[in-house]
């Protein structure tokens, strides 16, 4: 197919991303996603939701409410929408086909498929992991509906949720001062806070949409048609993370618990624990995969980063640490982990 230039297009056509729909824009990074959009003044944002959902949503997000059993709702919600972004539980596979079936016969442009992980193309994590398979359903989906061009977020695991959460995601039990280190808790990966996400998808949609014609090499959205977008706040270790917490709380190793225990082992032991039925061994063996020292959850080494290309600043470690220690000391947490 030839490239798409914005001389060709129609009269009256716009070479910006100005309507944005998003599904969870009252989640953890939806609401930073909202916020972001809305901060560059170049942007209509409006939050796709269930008709008796009691969310929340960024001042200045226009709401839709939709009914999933309904198509036509979600269909009319996403009319003259350019780019539909989808931030959905982990589980909603089925939910995610409904979305992007409708964003096919609304006619939307771009859809950003509910991944925010690990390297689409790496094909090992993939053999090793139910997630990455299913990230490639998604984008396989919307391909073939031929209507939309589908954006991965490769931005590596949420920095503040998952050093919050309990040791089956980064191995830390901030409360209780414990941490289990991934072998030597020295391999380094790729991730990201929720508010670089945000800037990360606001710079995107900030570009123009389409080159002017053949011999305008600027950057444009159009870029990642069907393509993974590689974005990254730090690379940090498990030791990265615990000295964080060290210089803002005034505590030292002598102060908290310290074990070890093999990636692989971990990886094996979560596996394990899915088959006898106990849902934490899925981010326990997800984590421990991204943490084997053989560079696959460093993203950044093999593809590079387009952090610069969208203007992103660098992020700071130490505030990211706060605002997750912020988190643990009001009692955040995830459904599911209530009482555990």
């Amino acid at each position: 197919m030839s490239p798409k230039y914005a001389k060709d297009q129609p009269a009256g056509f716009s070479n910006r991303i100005e309507n944005v729909a998003i599904i969870g824009a009252g989640g953890h990074v939806g609401k930073h996603f909202a916020e972001e959009l809305l901060k560059t003044g170049k942007h209509t944002v409006t939050a796709l939701t269930r008709m008796d959902s009691q969310s929340t949503f960024p001042e200045g997000v226009k709401v839709a409410r939709i009914d999933y059993d309904n198509e036509e709702s979600i269909v009319s919600a996403l009319k003259g929408q350019q780019f539909f972004v989808i931030t959905l539980p982990a589980r909603s596979q089925g939910a995610h086909s409904t979305l992007v079936n409708a964003a096919a016969k609304a006619g939307v442009p771009y859809v950003m498929a509910n991944i925010y992980g690990y390297d689409i193309h790496n094909k090992r994590l993939n053999e090793a992991s139910s997630h990455g398979q299913t990230s490639l359903k998604y984008c396989a989906e919307i391909e073939s509906l031929g209507v939309s061009s589908w954006v991965a977020m490769i931005c590596g695991y949420w920095y503040e949720w998952s050093l919050a959460l309990p040791p089956p995601w980064f191995g830390f039990d901030i409360k209780a001062k414990k941490v289990t280190f991934y072998d030597d808790g020295k391999t380094r990966v790729n991730v990201s806070t929720w508010i670089y996400c945000g800037k990360a998808l606001a710079g995107l949609l900030s570009l123009k949409e389409l080159p002017e014609d053949e011999n305008d090499e600027s950057l444009t959205v159009s870029r990642w048609k069907n393509k993974p977008l590689y974005i990254s706040s730090f690379k940090v270790c498990q030791r990265d993370m615990l000295d964080s917490i060290h210089r803002l709380t005034g505590t030292t190793d002598k102060d908290w618990e310290i074990e070890y225990e093999p990636s692989d082992v971990r990886y094996k032991n979560g596996n394990e624990q899915v088959k006898n039925g106990d849902w934490l061994g899925f981010p326990k063996a997800m984590y421990a995969r991204v943490f084997f020292p053989n560079g696959d959850g460093n993203f950044e080494s093999t593809r590079g980063l387009e952090n610069a290309l969208l203007g992103l600043p660098k992020d700071d470690l130490d505030e990211a640490t706060k605002r997750t220690l912020e988190m643990v000391e009001s009692g955040w947490t995830i459904p599911g982990l209530q009482g555990r």
